[in-house]
């Protein structure tokens, strides 16, 4: 089965490409199909991911597969949340990892509580006017650090220390991180609903 993912992001595309692999699913980009993305103008992961799978499905005439994730910090009330990948343009600087990185440990520098998790919300709709959307969340708990480490991943992943594990994000391998992360935890759940309503593996 064919699904149009709402992004990108060439590193999100292979981790869910290989999540979804099991199920017989294969992940194209909207941008492949020349699909500009979607606005992203709500407050929540749930409604910005079920924007972009109905705008994906109505361009392109397929099922969509969208995903809204992002960090939230616990002392920052939930930000950056949705706006996660472009946390630093609300500070006047460019948009990029490594700038929204930087304006984090920023507002971070005098904060105690560190708590914080990656959420992630994943979409899936059968066309962009389907009554029962297939949604799933997933979160990672962890701590912020006070300085980088690790040079795998992306986004905020060298950030996020995983205190079970001894580990920021950043630093585990692609396996470990699509086996246990907060994307990991919602395509289980996104694919199990695709097997008992969707009727998919």
């Amino acid at each position: 089965m064919k699904l149009v993912l709402a992004s990108n992001n060439a590193k999100k595309l292979a981790e869910l490409q290989a999540l979804f692999a099991p199920l017989g699913i294969e992940l194209v980009t909207q941008g492949s199909l020349g699909i500009a993305e979607a606005e992203e103008p709500f407050d929540s992961f749930v409604e910005n991911a079920l924007t972009k799978a109905r705008h994906a499905a109505r361009l392109s005439g397929l099922p969509a597969l969208a995903d809204d994730s992002g960090l939230a910090v616990e002392a920052l009330n939930g930000a950056p949340g949705v706006l996660s990948a472009r946390y630093a343009t609300l500070f006047g600087q460019p948009k990029s990892d490594a700038d929204n990185n930087r304006v984090l440990l920023e507002q971070m520098a005098a904060v105690v509580d560190r708590s914080a998790r990656f959420v992630c919300a994943l979409v899936a709709v059968k066309s962009a006017a389907d009554p029962e959307p297939l949604i799933a969340m997933g979160r990672w708990q962890g701590q912020v650090l006070p300085a980088l480490q690790g040079e795998g991943g992306f986004g905020y992943d060298p950030l996020l220390f995983i205190p079970e594990l001894g580990k920021s994000v950043g630093q585990l391998s692609a396996a470990q991180k699509n086996a246990l992360s907060h994307r990991a935890l919602a395509a289980e759940n996104l694919a199990q609903q695709m097997r008992e309503v969707w009727h998919l593996g």
